[in-house]
């Protein structure tokens, strides 16, 4: 299903600044700016809140209030406890996060890639904190179709397919031009400083399956939107659909674009993102 633009519903607030807060003892900068409803943007793997910035300037203009942090590891930030690092590790620590700037009322969380996965785990394990979930190119399907065209456990993908896929996904014009460069400024930087942490969560990456916690949260009345984007070569078509099928109530949307395709299109990522905030439960897939 395709959305009618909302281009005229700006406002000038789009402005944003960084911050810093602390949680369990560790200060951690984010984004935040605009007024409105509260959006907070979980960043994909490898990357940082600032790889989002034009995005989330948007979403500003578009009359929302912003939040982005960096999550545990990534952009030069500290790493989670080793105990801790899994993907409800990183759920608790954004739910620590909206807590600790003081977010009066429940969000709308958006997940991009891994941020996605972790987004999942923060509605479902802190359900008072999140009013709305949007999941972008989300990681959390439990398939794959390996090289023969057979759908097999998502576990089973090797870890050379998820980086020739990624070159792949970052190679087309205007992602050459719009996406790359950013990566190449918070991917590769941020796995050269942790590469342990890197490391980590590629295989959280390779063993999420979050279909269940997502039929939980689709069971509880919670209005989801799935985004995925027609010629995505990270996350497939076949993981994306496992995503949609765990409630009959997750509304889904395609649109044109790879994996990336928000960075390259923050124009359509607003479009999606004011719509989706007129969702409500109940209203049956799209």
């Amino acid at each position: 299903m395709e959305f009618p633009g909302q281009r005229g519903n700006r406002t000038d607030s789009s402005e944003l600044e960084w911050r810093t807060v602390t949680i369990d003892g560790e200060g951690s900068r984010y984004l935040v700016g605009g007024t409105g409803p509260s959006v907070v943007l979980l960043h994909g793997f490898g990357l940082s809140n600032r790889t989002y910035r034009t995005a989330l300037e948007e979403l500003a203009r578009r009359g929302m209030r912003v939040y982005a942090p960096t999550m545990p590891g990534f952009g030069g930030t500290g790493e989670l406890p080793a105990d801790r690092t899994s993907i409800q590790g990183y759920a608790a620590w954004v739910a620590a996060f909206i807590r600790a700037v003081g977010i009066a009322e429940p969000v709308t969380l958006i997940g991009h890639s891994f941020g996605g996965a972790v987004a999942i785990l923060t509605a479902h394990d802190a359900p008072d904190l999140v009013e709305r979930l949007i999941l972008v190119n989300s990681v959390g399907g439990s398939v794959w179709v390996d090289g023969r065209g057979a759908l097999v456990a998502m576990t089973r993908r090797p870890l050379w397919d998820w980086g020739l896929h990624l070159q792949a996904d970052l190679l087309p014009v205007p992602e050459l031009t719009r996406v790359l460069p950013v990566v190449l400024r918070d991917g590769v930087p941020a796995a050269l400083a942790h590469p342990r942490v890197f490391w980590r969560a590629v295989t959280l990456v390779r063993t999420a399956n979050l279909t269940a916690e997502l039929a939980a949260l689709g069971s509880r009345g919670l209005p989801i939107l799935i985004v995925w984007s027609n010629e995505d070569n990270v996350i497939p078509a076949a993981a994306t659909q496992t995503l949609r099928a765990a409630h009959e109530e997750i509304r889904t949307i395609t649109v044109e674009g790879r994996h990336c395709w928000l960075l390259a299109d923050p124009t359509r990522f607003g479009e999606v993102v004011s719509e989706a905030l007129t969702f409500t439960s109940g209203t049956g897939a799209a």
